[in-house]
């Protein structure tokens, strides 16, 4: 199997490689010189080929060299360009690191670079790259429709585009789900995670000393992915692992708190933001029947189906068992004057309500006592 990638240097492209060449691939990669603040990035990129080749990796790996052309083009990532801005990725402010019609102009020559090696080798080869929708909102030239329509333009405008398919597998994930997938795919290759991690480079405004600010947008999307994953991550920063962590917590937190502000009701923030609770026999779906899935209505993460709820006559609604990847948080409560177990979503921490022991025996016994308006009823 043949692949070629754009290999940035950065965490989501080197994951993508890991995970090509524990699937077996014979990988080319093209990184760009296109005139970016951080190409400190590219020094990282080479580390890991040399990393690899260590390890009887053998990699092919070529700059192209893109920065006469693109520093024509107007970004707060292009030097000379306005100063990076700090906070949370998803904030307006972030736009200003876009470079117009960067990733079409990538694509277009890992194009070009892939069907040339399909006709001069006779094989089909796949074009890779590690783009995903967690850059939706920010990167418009991220999203699944914008490769759809580039795949389609370069199929009509050559000859022989059968032999190249895009390979696109992080499309409909996000960091963390990159970070663990690259965990599976680095242990299969017998390399050392750290290594790897330590050998990448995302943030934006490094310092003269190659350590990361930790306040960039980028640099608080990583931070929050190697945390989600129960991992600190093995590049330098200014500031301590510490420092930068909790920087980026209180960022998405704020982020968050606003968006829920503007989206819930008063009563559903009450309840999944400030742990409040609905009226008994006042929610939409104490007595709810219906045939389907509850979800987090912060999140949407998988909490419940319809198998699980019970009459437990208590007035909320009532469910013997959660579904298999809920993985709902429990922590000790002893509000009110009284010691009981809360739960949480483990995705959002949004307050769902409470768990008690007198649920029904066959099932183990527990009794979800959640707030309607901490979920969300589908039915199948």
């Amino acid at each position: 199997m043949r692949a070629v990638m754009a290999f940035s240097g950065g965490m989501d492209s080197t994951s993508l490689l890991m995970r090509l060449l524990a699937d077996g691939y014979t990988v080319d990669c093209l990184s760009y010189e296109y005139g970016q603040k951080h190409s400190l990035e590219l020094e990282r990129a080479k580390q890991n080929i040399a990393y690899l080749a260590e390890n009887s990796f053998q990699v092919t790996h070529q700059i192209v060299d893109l920065s006469s052309a693109m520093n024509l083009f107007h970004s707060s990532l292009i030097v000379g360009g306005a100063d990076v801005p700090k906070g949370h990725y998803e904030e307006d402010a972030m736009k200003s690191t876009v470079v117009p019609n960067r990733n079409a102009i990538f694509a277009s020559i890992l194009y070009g670079y892939a069907l040339s090696i399909a006709l001069k080798d006779g094989c089909d080869v796949e074009l890779a790259l590690g783009v995903h929708s967690g850059d939706h909102e920010i990167y418009p030239d991220c999203r699944p429709e914008f490769y759809q329509a580039i795949g389609h333009a370069f199929a009509v405008g050559n000859w022989d585009s059968d032999k190249v398919s895009f390979k696109l597998p992080y499309l409909d994930g996000d960091k963390e789900s990159i970070l663990r997938d690259a965990e599976i795919a680095i242990s299969k290759l017998g390399l050392d995670f750290s290594t790897i991690y330590s050998n990448t480079n995302t943030s934006y405004d490094p310092d003269e000393l190659g350590r990361a600010s930790g306040t960039s947008g980028a640099d608080i999307e990583r931070i929050l992915a190697f945390h989600a994953v129960g991992k600190k991550d093995p590049v330098e920063y200014v500031e301590s692992w510490d420092h930068v962590l909790q920087n980026a917590l209180q960022i998405e937190y704020n982020h968050k708190d606003k968006e829920y502000k503007e989206r819930l009701t008063e009563l559903q923030y009450y309840v999944t933001r400030q742990s409040g609770t609905e009226a008994s026999f006042s929610g939409i779906y104490w007595n709810e029947k219906g045939d389907g899935q509850y979800s987090c209505l912060c999140c949407g993460h998988v909490l419940f189906n319809s198998e699980m709820k019970y009459d437990s006559g208590c007035g909320w609604p009532s469910f013997h068992s959660e579904s298999e990847d809920a993985a709902i948080s429990r922590l000790e409560d002893n509000s009110h004057g009284s010691s009981r177990t809360e739960v949480r979503c483990s995705k959002c921490d949004a307050h769902l309500g409470h768990v008690f022991n007198d649920g029904p025996a066959q099932f183990g016994g527990d009794r979800y006592c959640i707030n309607s308006a901490s979920i969300n009823f589908e039915e199948r």
